[in-house]
């Protein structure tokens, strides 16, 4: 049962966020349009949401604390990312993110900064440069 509750739960958030992405407007020239990726995130979700509900687990087991905790921690992550991204500006956010996202799946911290940073100054140019999407460089505090 719990399956099909968390698939209802996944299948209106996924209609809700497609539904949404709608209204985003964006400053600069993307021709697709800031909506496209949401509204193409939001049909697998909905879709695989479909799967829990028809197909749930005939014997679920929840995992024990201290991965429920590790869970909650990543989510937690996540969101703060969302919250700080534009005020920390991408890569400092980003550095971070990936720091503690490492540090949860039980990377050292050599390995977590390196990869934070690497990850951060490497997507940044992906996205800003490559790509022409423009992403807050630096912490709105300094600009």
């Amino acid at each position: 049962m719990g399956d099909r509750i968390l698939g209802l739960i996944i299948f209106g958030l996924a209609i809700w966020y497609g539904w949404t992405a709608g209204s985003y407007e964006a400053s600069f020239g993307d021709p697709l349009g800031p909506a496209a990726f949401p509204q193409m995130l939001s049909v697998p979700a909905a879709l695989l949401s479909l799967f829990l509900i028809v197909r749930p687990d005939p014997d679920p087991s929840w995992p024990e604390h201290r991965r429920l905790l590790s869970q909650a921690a990543t989510i937690a992550v996540l969101v703060a990312y969302a919250f700080f991204l534009e005020d920390l500006g991408f890569v400092l956010a980003t550095t971070v993110a990936v720091i503690a996202l490492s540090r949860l799946l039980g990377a050292g911290w050599l390995k977590s900064a390196t990869s934070g940073v690497l990850m951060a100054v490497g997507l940044f140019v992906l996205f800003d440069t490559l790509l022409g999407l423009p992403l807050p460089l630096q912490p709105s505090f300094m600009g």
